[in-house]
């Protein structure tokens, strides 16, 4: 299955693989931002020209199967995007404002990474085929990342995860954003390097800088910690690329509007998309997509500890 080793997908154990009560509980606002603040965030995005780029990669390592090649030249219109993924604070204040209450809720259930887990949680929670270092953790969800017990009170400039396709989408229609188009996110992405591996050159650490938040030492049962963070870290940790965008590469996958065509993902609807970037959990032995050009699909209705947004705006 394309994509299955960046993240599970609730296909994989089925509707029924937790309770499914409803929102279990009322939401933590205690990092919200302010409302106003966060409704006026399309007036702070990063206004990208309008312009052709060089869209995909002939790298040797390249994923064919993801259709990442042939490069091809390809004509944006201008828009804005957001500097930083969607955050904690932010998302915390479209809840408060609305009540909105996400499908990982509905669902009574999400996937958490094995070892952000404590050991008797995460014998407790089932796993999906293929990718053992995932727990369907019962109550799992945006406020809760880990399940009951955990909390996003420390974590309020952390990127928000456990978000679907759809709960994306209604945070940018209450801001009146959008989610990016995939070209869009590539070209933002690339920050006017062209053809770069990376999108801060050719060198994953240049000059022994680390400059993105993914797995070091052996995948998935050591982390080195070298970058400093083994779930997700808080926005703006590293530097941004040539156009002001921070974390385009590691830290959390981010969801794009474009509909997946390359080979097949697993879908409860049938409704496979497109998402970018790489997260914490990519690793150069199974899954090197923080390199800017590399792309990976889930599900419409897929959240995870590793999935989140950032939002564009036409110009």
């Amino acid at each position: 299955m394309s994509g299955s080793c960046c993240a599970a997908g609730r296909a994989e154990l089925g509707a029924s693989a937790g309770p499914t009560a409803g929102a279990g509980g009322a939401a933590d606002l205690s990092v919200s931002a302010p409302v106003e603040e966060v409704l006026a965030r399309a007036e702070r995005a990063v206004l990208i020209e309008a312009g052709a780029f060089r869209m995909g990669t002939e790298d040797a390592d390249r994923h064919r199967d993801d259709g990442e090649s042939p490069v091809r030249s390809v004509e944006v219109p201008a828009f804005g995007i957001d500097a930083t993924c969607v955050t904690n604070a932010e998302f915390a204040a479209f809840v408060g404002e609305t009540g909105y209450v996400t499908e990982a809720e509905e669902f009574g259930w999400s996937f958490v990474f094995g070892a952000l887990l404590e050991p008797e949680q995460r014998r407790a929670s089932r796993k999906p085929p293929g990718t053992p270092w995932w727990r369907a953790v019962d109550g799992a969800r945006w406020d809760r990342p880990e399940g009951p017990g955990s909390t996003v009170t420390e974590r309020g400039e952390h990127p928000v995860v456990q978000v679907s396709l759809r709960d994306a989408e209604a945070f940018a229609a209450w801001c009146g954003m959008r989610l990016p188009r995939e070209a869009e996110w590539e070209k933002a992405a690339r920050g006017g390097l062209d053809q770069a591996r990376y999108a801060w050159g050719d060198q994953l650490t240049p000059g022994g800088e680390h400059r993105c938040n993914i797995w070091q030492g052996g995948f998935p049962v050591r982390n080195t910690l070298e970058d400093g963070f083994l779930g997700t870290a808080p926005v703006r940790s590293f530097p941004p690329n040539g156009f002001g965008l921070y974390e385009v590469a590691g830290n959390v996958w981010e969801w794009c509007s474009d509909r997946w065509e390359s080979g097949q993902t697993a879908s409860l609807t049938g409704d496979v998309r497109v998402m970018r970037g790489g997260s914490y959990l990519c690793h150069d032995s199974y899954c090197n997509r923080y390199r800017v050009a590399a792309r990976s699909s889930t599900a419409a209705e897929d959240a995870s500890g590793n999935k989140g947004f950032r939002l564009a705006v036409d110009a």
